[in-house]
């Protein structure tokens, strides 16, 4: 069997957080909706209607262009893309093609194989389609179109072919969203179709890889996760595999993805640009951009989750704790909120990464929906205090589903369950040297050398405070009693 290279180019089609869609004021915001309740006669696309382009948009194509590392072109303008399907209203998409809002960016990967980059060949601006549903009622089939998506802005993200392999395709993918998300331009929720993706894929021989040939691809439209990227991509590149070594020729199409049958399945010849008869559209004027613009744009840029992550492995965190702790913006501007109450930032991160957590996938908590959680600057305090002793663990763990369910302070939910510290002497040596009484066996073993036994007198000591037992206080006060006598 001949080795055989894989090549990959990556598509990215992502809505935009806009306020109202592309080139109308009708709202963007549609999710749940009945069907046609937010369309005009632009979306719809009637005759003698006159489009106009939405600012914010701009902007957030013009971000994610700088986030990319793109230039910002100083000239750019919308074309028809034409073609004739029935999500499309109007008979033509309005888009970007000759002219893209930012072009020639690159995404560097970390990957089992040493570091890799992915040229970024445009980031370009267009509208979404409309949604066709279809039906089948009384053994009579048809589709519904809704266009309530129709004119939603959209930004497409195209890679050079520069992936190697299905996991650089993933790296990278999973790399942009949190570039979309960060910025806060996009969701990047896949489920619900705001982000889709699509990937180019061929194959090729080492000799043809040194002369710089490619042959036919396929692209595989509208992907909607990381896994089916990853397992439509290796079915993919062993379908072509096993087509050149049977002597068969790959046909340019494309192809969807079918993940019960863990197949890809034939769509349509691949389109070229000539097909979709490209021009530019003529009742919008050309987009200008200054040195300026730009750089107004740029200043808005907010911190990435690289940089993120790199500023919290220099406080100390591990880098798997980083990571975890800047999954979404929203949890790292609560983390850090936290921090700022007080807290060391190992006792902080761990009471966030480990009780906390355990509440919010109890209680099944969008992360990303951070007011359903005690208040940050609480969960500092509570932090601050079980640093200095005046929490126990076990009071943590009654403390955080009250913080959840009432929002109280941690003192006032303190009072509310009793909850206090016992750390005197006079309190806890009784208790000790009942402990140390009801279990000889365990203090002897103490005493013959096996320190590992103290750890069983500590829970028992523990236990027998409820849990409220200073735990710096009770390890002390056991050593004490054990070396008198």
């Amino acid at each position: 069997m001949s080795e055989w290279l894989t090549v990959i180019g990556i598509e990215v089609h992502t809505q935009l957080l806009t306020r109202s869609k592309m080139f109308c004021s009708c709202d963007n915001n549609y999710a749940g909706d009945e069907p046609n309740t937010h369309v005009c006669p632009v979306c719809l696309g009637a005759p003698g209607m006159l489009p106009t382009v939405n600012a914010q948009a701009l902007e957030y194509g013009i971000m994610a262009a700088l986030a990319l590392d793109c230039s910002v072109p100083e000239f750019s303008w919308f074309e028809r893309k034409n073609y004739p399907y029935p999500d499309l209203v109007k008979g033509f998409q309005l888009t970007q093609y000759a002219y893209p809002i930012g072009a020639h960016g690159k995404v560097d990967l970390e990957t089992d194989h040493g570091p890799r980059r992915i040229g970024v060949r445009r980031v370009h601006l267009e509208e979404d389609t409309a949604k066709n549903t279809h039906v089948t009622v009384a053994g009579e089939s048809y589709s519904l179109v809704d266009c309530n998506r129709a004119g939603v802005p959209l930004m497409e993200i195209v890679t050079e072919p520069d992936a190697r392999s299905s996991e650089e395709a993933v790296a990278y993918l999973k790399k942009l969203r949190d570039v979309l998300v960060f910025l806060g331009i996009a969701s990047g929720k896949m489920e619900e179709g705001a982000m889709r993706l699509e990937a180019n894929i061929s194959v090729r021989t080492p000799a043809e890889a040194a002369a710089g040939v490619l042959r036919k691809r396929c692209e595989v439209k509208n992907l909607n996760s990381f896994e089916n990227v990853r397992a439509a991509l290796e079915y993919e590149r062993e379908r072509q595999i096993a087509a050149y070594e049977a002597g068969e020729e790959i046909q340019q199409a494309t192809l969807g993805w079918d993940s019960a049958a863990g197949r890809t399945v034939y769509q349509r010849s691949k389109e070229e640009a000539q097909d979709y008869r490209y021009f530019p559209e003529p009742d919008l004027p050309p987009l200008r951009f200054t040195a300026a613009d730009v750089d107004a744009v740029r200043a808005k840029l907010p911190e990435l989750r690289p940089a993120i992550i790199a500023r919290y492995e220099a406080l100390g965190l591990d880098r798997y704790r980083a990571e975890l702790l800047s999954q979404t913006r929203a949890l790292a501007t609560y983390f850090e909120t936290a921090l700022a109450g007080g807290g060391k930032v190992e006792r902080v991160a761990n009471l966030l990464l480990g009780d906390l957590l355990a509440q919010v996938n109890e209680r099944q908590i969008n992360l990303e929906e951070t007011t359903a959680l005690p208040a940050a600057g609480e969960l500092g305090r509570l932090a601050q205090q079980w640093e200095a002793g005046e929490v126990t663990g076990p009071q943590v763990k009654q403390l955080l589903p009250r913080l959840f369910e009432t929002g109280e302070t941690v003192d006032a939910a303190k009072a509310a369950l009793g909850i206090r510290v016992v750390g005197g002497a006079d309190e806890l040596l009784p208790i000790i040297e009942a402990v140390l009484a009801a279990n000889a066996a365990a203090v002897a073993k103490v005493k013959a050398g096996e320190q590992k036994v103290m750890g069983f007198l500590v829970g028992q000591v523990m236990k027998a405070t409820k849990g409220q037992g200073a735990p710096g206080e009770v390890n002390r006060l056991l050593a004490e009693v054990l070396a008198r006598d």
